[in-house]
């Protein structure tokens, strides 16, 4: 039996122990809390932060299932390049840029992940992927947020000895997020528990150790030119 066609199965071979994922998101939503209680939380966030993180979680999904799907019948996916995802990481960058506020990352994916279900998807498998969305890909830009004391890619100049200097710290957080937004969610998580637990899918470790290092090629250097792509857009828009 299953739940919003979740199989639920939690004992496939090869499946990441649930234990393992559970204290994960446990953890997770842990730090989100407290780090938002320490922070002033949602709280901070203004009316126009929250434009920005509707119309970049709108965008995402516009480039995501139509555009980039589109653009990728004449550049065909690959592991090491895959037009969609590499544009909805951009756009989801840029936001996280010009916000910089914890929540940001949290909120853009759960924006993009609901209007997904409604436009492309369906709501079947929720709210598994609403919370795997927003926990680990958002979560990750939102710790880096933490991380940077609010001066992601150096956009706030609170860390600028040089212009130089700023420019490599923001070429090393987005070398950072771009491996870790690449490749740790979707081939650890979704591979590795979620696509047996929601669907039935196989575990196959050689394929999770591949992608691991593919996604790392592909979107650390995505993420070193997305650093620059989001100073620059969020010096533009005055934030």
């Amino acid at each position: 039996m299953g739940f919003n066609g979740i199989a639920g199965s939690l004992s496939s071979p090869g499946q990441i122990p649930w234990p393992i994922i559970f204290g994960y998101f446990v953890i997770a939503i842990g730090i989100a809390v407290w780090v938002g209680r320490r922070n002033g939380g949602l709280g901070r966030l203004n009316t126009l932060d929250y434009v920005y993180i509707g119309v970049g979680g709108a965008f995402a999904v516009v480039w995501d299932f139509y555009l980039g799907a589109f653009i990728g019948r004449a550049i065909p996916s690959t592991p090491f390049f895959d037009i969609s995802f590499i544009g909805e990481f951009l756009i989801v960058l840029v936001i996280v840029s010009v916000v910089r506020k914890f929540g940001v990352g949290m909120l853009t994916m759960f924006v993009y992940t609901l209007l997904g279900d409604l436009f492309h998807y369906g709501f079947g498998g929720e709210p598994v992927y609403l919370f795997y969305e927003a926990l680990t890909y958002g979560l990750f830009f939102d710790l880096m947020i933490v991380a940077s004391r609010g001066n992601i890619f150096g956009v706030a100049g609170k860390i600028r000895n040089s212009v130089n200097t700023t420019r490599w710290v923001g070429s090393l957080e987005g070398a950072i997020i771009g491996y870790l937004f690449g490749a740790i969610p979707y081939a650890i998580f979704w591979l590795g528990f979620f696509a047996p637990f929601v669907y039935g899918g196989v575990v196959t470790w050689g394929r999770i150790y591949f992608l691991l290092w593919a996604y790392g090629i592909s979107n650390v250097p995505v993420g070193i030119l997305g650093s620059f792509i989001a100073r620059r857009v969020a010096t533009a828009v005055g934030v």
